[in-house]
Order: structure tokens, then sequence, then C-alpha cells
């Protein structure tokens, strides 16, 4: 889990001026703040969540705006008082991927199985066990971080995590070593290309395909929760030029912290399929989720930025 954390214009001003200070104080709050809480059991953080939620909706209102703005305009059939409804339960969902991101920087393998299963593990496994690579693809819906972090240990393929790597080293470093501690392998975005290229074992590349496209004159276009959205084209181009099956990758929450994912083929054939319909079969698959359980989708982002 990334968390933004926005500071005032003087000290915004002074970290800038001074990137040694920005360090400091990122290490000091590591250590004494996040580091700590993340040795808590998972009542305790859950305490501390419940605390975060009021903080964040009731006093500060973090962006919500935008998230009632994206649900309003998402189900446009839905009332207000349902609407607000979904966003007050979104926002209690949103304090507790803050508190097990936290949590994930001292996880151990025993409390990672328990918090996360792969109901259909096999699935893949049918693949990694014929040498054949594969592309997961998925959503920022429900705990994407900690299935993550848990990929490898279900997989018999060599997991590959695409991230963007954070400006602030130090940070990056953490939770880096945070998602990579249990097999994943991570690389920058601007190695995507290379990581297909690169060897010869069974590998899984991992997708995460729901945020708004930089460039939405690379991206494809389709119907997407009642709106017309710009959709990151990447996993079909790659799977058409490499011949890669795509399996979508479904997270449900079973209670609080726990959380099972299905797998599911969207094609085994990518380069038969027409244009745009492995991206199309994605949405559709990830919207039907969203349709399901509105509340655990990331509506704090701010997803359409662009229109065609």
């Amino acid at each position: 889990m990334l968390i933004k954390i926005q500071s005032s214009e003087i000290i915004t001003s002074i970290l800038d001026r001074k990137p040694i200070f920005a360090t400091m104080i990122t290490k000091v709050f590591y250590y004494i703040f996040i580091l700590p809480i993340s040795l808590l059991p998972y009542p305790v953080l859950y305490l501390i969540s419940d605390l975060l939620f009021i903080l964040m909706y009731r006093i500060i209102g973090y962006r919500k705006e935008v998230v009632f703005s994206n649900l309003k305009n998402s189900f446009p059939d839905k009332s207000e008082q349902e609407l607000k409804h979904i966003m007050s339960a979104f926002y209690s969902h949103f304090c507790d991927l803050i508190m097990e991101g936290v949590k994930g920087f001292t996880i151990s393998e025993n409390q990672l199985r328990k918090h996360l299963v792969v109901k259909n593990p096999e699935f893949s496994n049918y693949f990694a066990d014929k040498g054949q690579s594969i592309i997961f693809v998925g959503g920022h819906y429900n705990n994407w971080e900690i299935c993550a972090q848990a990929f490898a240990m279900y997989s018999n393929h060599k997991c590959i995590g695409i991230y963007k790597p954070l400006s602030n080293a130090f940070i990056n470093d953490k939770i880096y070593t945070s998602r990579s501690k249990y097999g994943m392998h991570l690389i920058s975005m601007k190695q995507t290309k290379k990581s297909f290229e690169e060897g010869d074992e069974a590998k899984a590349i991992v997708f995460g395909s729901d945020q708004n496209p930089a460039n939405p004159k690379r991206a494809h276009w389709v119907q997407f929760l009642n709106q017309d959205t710009a959709v990151l084209f990447g996993v079909e181009r790659y799977a058409k030029e490499y011949d890669w099956p795509v399996v979508f990758v479904s997270i449900s929450k079973v209670k609080r912290g726990h959380y099972e994912v299905e797998y599911s083929l969207i094609t085994d054939k990518p380069t038969e399929q027409l244009h745009g319909k492995i991206t199309e079969d994605f949405t559709k698959r990830l919207e039907q989720d969203i349709i399901n359980q509105p509340q655990y989708w990331l509506w704090s982002h701010k997803r359409w930025k662009h229109k065609r």
C-alpha cells in the first residue's frame, strides 16, 4: 500500500531544497512509528483503523468529493443515501488497507497464508508445469498488496510484478523488500518488455491494469461502470506479441483481514482474439466484481481524467 502524505507548503519547500531532510524524516517516521505498529497484532491494528476512519472520513474528508463523484457517475440509479452508505464502507475498508499495508512490512509467511488463500492454484500451475509463461491481470480491488506479496507462494511460475519505483529511495527500498520477501520478483515499469524476453523459465508477469493511463491516445476505450473509459492496453499488446495466456485475478474479502483469490482464464490463444477483446474481457470481469461489492474498489483514485 502506497500512502501519500500531504505536508504543509513550508515543510514541502524545505524538503524539496534539502533532500537529506526528507530522507532523515522518512527514516525517523519509519523506525519510530511504522515499524513498531507493524508488529502489533491484527485486533490492535483494526482499532487503529477505526480511529483512522473517523479522522479520514469524518474530520478531514480525504478526497470525499472525488469518491462521491466517482460513485454517483458509476451508479446513476442508486439514491444519495445508498451512495453515501457505499462511500462510508469504502473508507472503512480503505483504512483497513492502510493498516494491513503497514503490517506487510513484518508479516510472516504463516500469517500471510492465513490472510490470503488462493482457491485454485492448480489453474496457473497447469501452465507452469508445461513450461508455459502467463500474464496475470487484476485491479486495485480488495487488498491487492497482500495478493502481490503472496503470489509466488502459491505458484510454480517465477512471479514478476511490475511497479513504479518511488522517488524516495529509502521508502522505495522498504516497500520493495516487503513485496518481494516471499518470492515475488519486482521490476520497474521501464523494464517490462525486457522481463518478457529474459530467461527460459516459465514466468507469470502480474499487471494491475485498472488505473488511469498517462497517455489516453495509447489506451483502449471501453464502457466501464457506465462511463466511457480509457484502459491501459499493455496486457493485450504483450499477450499477443509473445503469445502468452492471460489469466484474470479476482480477489474477494471473506471477512476483515482475510482474502481469497480465484483465477479464471481470459484466453489461452491471444493471437486469435479480435483487437480489444482481451482488454474488454478483463474490464468486464473487474466491473462485475465491483458491482457485486462496490465498497472494495479504489474509489479515491481520479479514474476518469481523460475524455475521448
